[in-house]
């Protein structure tokens, strides 16, 4: 097992309904077992990493997203591990490998550059999610998730889908500008988004470039007809998506927008949205 390892496993106590903490203690058990020096860090996270050799993850995009915020300099590798409801990232750097794989990984692997974002003066990982699916984050937040995964985010979904009201907006970037109502905008450095919405199918978090998916104005029905094929990612070539790639884009309105950052939720007028190259080290 690598030796002159040290490694932080910083856990949010609320994510997943306890999923998270149960996680984190079985990581800390099997660390222990290997003689891998390590400290859990569940009510209080510390102030910084200068101690450790890595920082392990526990919990969902949420808890991510609150991460790069509090650390937002950080230069260690990063682990990050499935405990919480929405697991987006989770699932673009592990996919379908097991606890055990996963944890091999964690301890072996050389550590590879990942691209952030940046909006306005927050960090995002994932992505950022304007309208339709800012509207959804808004009314989940402060609501506890019973079930992981899309399960989590349905009944919201289904909501909005039929009582939802497309907003108006001005998108610019070098590619492609856009003015008039749109459904949603998305803007995406991952692939997938809702606990498991293909959003942005042919998107990579290591290839330099955010996926735009702009889509426009829907009926109730058409929204419904065609959610299925959004979340399997068979949209991109719909007559009423636009989807492009860039490195900088601004959006604007006249009223505060409906957006999540990583399925958190913020609101402003205008949002300054930039890609940053490789700004974080992973072991995936």
């Amino acid at each position: 097992m690598p030796s002159g390892k040290n490694i932080a496993i910083v856990c949010n106590r609320l994510a997943g309904n306890g999923k998270a903490v149960v996680l984190a203690k079985k990581i800390a058990r099997e660390l222990h077992d290997k003689a891998t020096p390590h400290t859990l860090f569940i009510s209080e996270w510390p102030a910084d990493f200068n101690r450790f050799t890595d920082a392990w993850i526990v919990g969902g995009d949420g808890t991510i997203n609150f991460f790069f915020n509090k650390y937002p300099g950080i230069k260690l590798p990063i682990v990050v591990f499935d405990g919480g409801t929405g697991n987006d990232v989770h699932a673009v750097l592990f996919k379908n490998k097991t606890f055990e794989e996963q944890l091999q990984i964690a301890l072996t692997a050389t550590p590879k550059p990942i691209d952030a974002g940046k909006c306005n003066e927050k960090y995002f990982l994932n992505g950022v999610g304007i309208g339709f699916e800012g509207a959804v984050a808004k009314s989940l937040t402060g609501k506890k998730k019973k079930k992981a995964g899309k399960a989590a985010f349905m009944g919201t979904i289904l909501q909005k889908v039929f009582f939802y009201t497309s907003k108006k907006y001005k998108a610019a970037s070098y590619e492609y500008n856009m003015e008039g109502e749109r459904l949603l905008i998305s803007v995406m450095n991952g692939h997938r988004a809702g606990g498991g919405f293909h959003i942005a199918p042919s998107s990579a978090i290591n290839d330099g470039l955010l996926d735009v998916v702009i889509v426009d104005k829907l009926n109730p029905l058409r929204r419904l007809r065609w959610l299925p094929v959004i979340e399997k990612g068979k949209h991109l070539s719909l007559p009423f998506i636009k989807h492009f790639r860039t490195k900088r884009l601004i959006i604007t309105s006249e009223e505060p927008m409906d957006t999540h950052l990583d399925g958190e939720y913020y609101s402003a007028k205008r949002l300054e949205i930039e890609l940053l190259p490789g700004k974080y080290l992973f072991r995936y």
